[in-house]
């Protein structure tokens, strides 16, 4: 006789994986090998999703961490999470024939700490020391005018020598409630800091947190599809573990460990923002290889945000 599976009910959140900006850059990757043929040199992972990157390795897309890396005389793309401006004027100081991937939220940022600067405020960032967006966004101003705030207790203690003169802006892919935490102590330590006209906070980073703690409410454990040095991704664990569910993160269907789902018999699943749909249905199909699964799909925002490609490539598209 057949061992009859455990039943296993499994939420799925909605929304999930690629938003916008992830899909214009792995696209202006495909569209670049199609015009110049490969390889086109990619400065560091388009995305922070190794399956992603390894297909695009495939197709001919070479991933390097510098320019320097980057022969003459092929084409180079910068990742969507953004790179200092130190980095395109030296791309064309090579006369390297470059495009820009960083995702048009990001850019927005930027534009955004440029303007403070001009009108002569220090920024207090809040971010990630190391992730490649904050590094981008400091690249932007000269340094100096930028200090980082990566928690609450950085917010407590900074000591800005011009306190009446401060504006803030958050990294795209944060935590929401963390942030607003922050961002409150600031507030309160620095009444006439300025803010953002608009939350720095990317539609589809608030969300995927959101669809999360809707499903983490309901299940005894969640497990979310992205890589660990995927900002969103990992706060996404974050917020199910916090709304009182276990979480963990997994890369792939492979990696799921079986024996952490013992005694589980409602599962969330979500996947961030740079992990593809495909990943989600891998997970489902090595679930249902050990449960009885049913399916139950989260009723969440439509997504309709689309950005455009970049000047050159949008014949192509």
């Amino acid at each position: 006789m057949t061992a009859t599976k455990p039943p296993l009910a499994l939420h799925i959140a909605a929304p999930r994986g690629f938003c916008a900006g992830v899909d214009r850059a792995i696209r202006i990757v495909e569209l670049a090998l199609e015009r110049h043929g490969a390889p086109v040199y990619v400065r560091h992972e388009i995305v922070h999703n190794k399956f992603v990157v390894d297909s695009l390795k495939e197709k001919g897309a070479v991933f390097v961490a510098d320019l320097d890396q980057v022969p003459d005389g092929v084409p180079v793309v910068f990742s969507a999470h953004g790179v200092p401006k130190t980095v395109p004027a030296a791309a064309t100081a090579r006369g390297l024939d470059f495009l820009d991937a960083t995702c048009p939220l990001v850019s927005k940022v930027h534009r955004q700490a440029e303007r403070l600067v001009e009108q002569g405020r220090h920024i207090l960032f809040i971010g990630h020391a190391g992730h490649p967006e904050v590094i981008g966004t400091f690249g932007q101003v000269p340094e100096g005018r930028m200090t980082l705030i990566e928690t609450a207790a950085d917010a407590e203690a900074v000591a800005p020598g011009d306190p009446a003169n401060l504006a803030f802006l958050t990294q795209t892919t944060l935590s929401v409630d963390d942030t607003a935490e922050i961002v409150a102590i600031l507030e309160r330590r620095f009444p006439s800091i300025k803010a953002p006209r608009a939350d720095d906070i990317c539609y589809a980073t608030s969300n995927r947190q959101a669809a999360v703690k809707e499903i983490a409410r309901r299940c005894d454990a969640v497990l979310v599809i992205g890589a660990p040095n995927s900002s969103n991704s990992v706060r996404l664990v974050e917020v199910a573990e916090r709304e009182g569910a276990r979480a963990r993160l997994v890369g792939r269907a492979a990696e799921l460990d079986l024996a952490w789902l013992d005694g589980i018999s409602t599962l969330g699943l979500t996947a961030g923002a740079s992990a593809p749909e495909l990943l989600v249905r891998e997970l489902v199909d090595r679930l249902r290889e050990h449960f009885d699964v049913t399916e139950i799909e989260s009723e969440g925002v439509v997504e309709r945000m689309v950005f455009k490609l970049p000047r050159g490539l949008e014949a192509a598209g």
